[in-house]
């Protein structure tokens, strides 16, 4: 049952988003940074750890443009999403050395195939010391490769299928950014250093090289290294039968072509289409980019977070735009100073929240703040990915609701992706659309929306027994003298909240975090445990997690602030037999008792 320290969870998974932190001190030394957990860790979660197949990549692309010595870089898919990442180097390094920090391009050669698949690769370059930029990059807006298309390009580039793109003239000039959308407009090292010669740079181009020709046909390289997975009609297709399940316009359990036919005229709200659904490559990327869709449309305003948030929402929103405002309770009290401000003219570009929150579980008063927002004329931005929308309903409160498809929509724990929704009620769906349609980019890979759509295909039958047995494993430990708080919102003082946001059939969700009387008794609870350990949430499997421990390592106190014990455990329970979780459950139990006596 229990998977070796630093192998990928699920195990045996080439593209596992978890990994394998079985014991408290194995937890507490990944966040020290030790050796003996970092030198065994084969993967992690794809935001805060760089995949080997992209570091591999990185080496590659630095062997070829930069300094293998002393350079590293960040990949991304296009030249927006590495814009981006570039304006945010140049407002972190001194403008002396701004020149250090340059974008890169590579394009498939004139051997792809018209109407294959095939990826562009854009990258920021940059000196190795500025590597923790970099990193705040790629785990915050979401944007980065995924390993699927790290492998591709990788492959694509040693086969001359990829290539740089150069020009005589420089395309791009950087600018260093001032606050706002105008911006954008114009993990320790991703990799380490590798040996090889140092090839003069290049900027973008707009005429490219040419690979050497060996010969081999593209449909050849495709078959032969990737197989079916790689059809560009088949990813078109997986795409929009997952946008018409996240819309709700498909509700049936059905293979691909019967969902490209099955559709009903209702869906979450009336009126909506899988139209108003766009989707990205991770629910970071989904938020980050519905953050930036909101600056373009409204212009440079602070947004308000409100609720306690998983951490990279609340940094987004800090370290992109003029900031935010933060209400880390998420209380009646917080909405009471919150109109309090707006009454005193403050004014705001959005609020963005979660339903329930995570790690606490707490619902919102979404109804207050749909209320306040008609009022004084700010935009609603709902994370769901907790809950998800079979269960609640949250996307009438909402102008925006963004979810981690990742989670439990896809449950495998092997893919990653996100979408956004579009509410065709909401005060902004109009202008929202347009910045939309001009701004969005469907960077989402095609490999990993195949295997998305087939993960997603029994989502509907998994939620009702995750929801059951959830119900019944939360309710086994709330009854127990043992734990000290059980957070769930069945139990939560802001029931009432999530109840009026339940869908007719939905459930209570499958998580919840539990709080022990002492440090030694949640570590006893941990260990003890005989499931899966590592982060993230909504798998087939029951997984756990220390997630203050994790989420907030460094801010410990400022997380207690809020409610958010350092020693909290986090459960999501996944597809196994109620009798049996309950046995693994009473096990850990009795190791509490023992380490209490």
């Amino acid at each position: 049952m229990l998977q070796a320290l630093g192998g990928p969870v699920p195990p045996n998974t080439d593209h596992a988003v978890s990994f394998s932190l079985p014991t408290w001190r194995s937890n507490i030394g990944y966040e020290e940074g030790e050796e003996w957990v970092l030198g065994k860790m084969q993967c992690g979660y794809p935001r805060f750890f760089v995949h080997p197949i992209i570091q591999n990549l990185v080496r590659e692309v630095v062997q070829r443009v930069g300094n293998p010595e002393k350079d590293t870089a960040t990949l991304f898919v296009s030249l927006k999403t590495a814009r981006i990442c570039h304006a945010f180097f140049m407002s972190k390094i001194p403008q002396e050395r701004s020149q250090e920090v340059r974008i890169i391009s590579f394009v498939p050669s004139p051997r792809t195939e018209a109407g294959s698949v095939s990826s562009p690769l854009v990258g920021v370059i940059y000196p190795q010391e500025f590597a923790s930029i970099g990193k705040e990059v790629w785990q915050h807006s979401g944007n980065g490769i995924s390993s699927r298309r790290g492998e591709f390009c990788l492959r694509a580039l040693q086969d001359g299928f990829l290539v740089e793109e150069k020009s005589s003239a420089t395309d791009f000039t950087p600018q260093r950014p001032c606050k706002g959308p105008r911006r954008y407009q114009g993990r320790g090292s991703l990799s380490g250093p590798s040996k090889g010669s140092t090839p003069a740079p290049s900027s973008l181009a707009s005429t490219a090289t040419s690979g050497v020709d060996d010969g081999r046909d593209y449909a050849q390289f495709i078959e032969e290294r990737f197989g079916r997975n790689l059809s560009a009609q088949h990813a078109d297709q997986a795409k929009v039968a997952i946008r018409r399940r996240i819309s709700g316009v498909l509700t049936t359990n059905v293979e691909l072509p019967e969902a490209l036919e099955t559709a009903s005229s209702e869906g979450r709200v009336d009126d909506i289409s899988e139209d108003d659904v766009l989707l990205y490559p991770s629910g970071m990327s989904a938020i980050f980019n519905a953050h930036q869709t909101l600056l373009t449309a409204r212009g440079a305003l602070k947004s308000v977070c409100f609720g306690f948030p998983y951490t990279d929402t609340f940094k987004i929103l800090q370290k992109w735009g003029p900031g935010c405002l933060f209400y880390g309770h998420g209380s009646s009290e917080d909405l009471d100073d919150l109109e309090k401000r707006l009454q005193n003219g403050e004014r705001f570009l959005g609020l963005f929240t979660e339903a329930p929150g995570n790690p606490l579980l707490k619902t919102p008063d979404l109804a207050r703040i749909r209320g306040l927002a008609d009022k004084y004329d700010f935009a609603v931005v709902v994370d769901e990915t907790i809950s998800n929308f079979l269960n609640i309903n949250v996307l009438r409160y909402a102008d925006i609701v963004a979810s981690s498809l990742t989670k439990v929509f896809s449950g495998d724990s092997n893919v990653m992706g996100g979408s956004v929704i579009l509410n065709p009620h909401g005060q902004y769906y109009p202008k929202l659309k347009e910045t939309y349609t001009q701004e969005y980019e469907d960077i989402y890979w095609a490999e990993d929306a195949v295997f998305l759509e087939r993960n997603s295909r029994d989502f509907m039958s998994r939620i009702g027994k995750i929801n059951a047995t959830s119900e019944e494993i939360a309710g086994m430990l709330n009854d127990s003298p043992l734990i000290k708080d059980v957070h769930y919102p069945k139990f939560s003082p802001t029931r009432p909240l999530y109840d009026s946001l339940r869908n007719p059939d939905g459930g209570y969700g499958g998580l919840f975090s539990v709080t022990f009387y002492s440090d030694a008794e949640a570590i006893a609870f941990y260990d003890t445990l005989e499931v899966l350990k590592g982060p993230s949430l909504g798998t087939n499997f029951t997984l756990c997690s220390p997630y203050v421990l994790l989420a907030h390592y460094g801010e410990l106190d400022w997380a207690k602030s809020f409610n958010a014990d350092p020693s909290l455990v986090r459960i999501s329970v996944g597809l196994e037999e109620v009798a049996d979780l309950r046995s693994r459950f009473q096990r850990a139990l009795d190791a509490v008792e023992k380490a209490r006596a």
